[in-house]
């Protein structure tokens, strides 16, 4: 299942979503490629996606969620990608 959760992210002067799958990589690059979203919007286990193509991607069959609800769906999938932590060499 494609997953979006409502714009909510403020970076770059808009808000951002992000868009995810519950099941594979391929599930949502395929969904992304289909609906116009650039390759460059992917960060390691999401698309972000602006705003305004919020409704588009909840239309074309996106599943409206909380961003909890989608880090909880990457991990029970074995999907999530979390930013690495740096330790301090000192």
């Amino acid at each position: 299942m494609i997953l979006i959760d409502p714009p909510a992210v403020a970076r770059w002067d808009r808000l951002w979503s992000h868009l995810a799958s519950d099941t594979s990589y391929d599930e949502v690059h395929a969904f992304a490629a289909a609906h116009g979203v650039p390759a460059r919007g992917w960060d390691r286990d999401h698309y972000d996606v602006p705003a305004d193509a919020y409704d588009a991607l909840v239309a074309a069959g996106a599943v409206p969620v909380t961003s909890r609800e989608i880090v909880a769906a990457l991990r029970a999938a074995g999907l999530r990608r979390p930013k690495a932590r740096f330790r301090d060499q000192h």
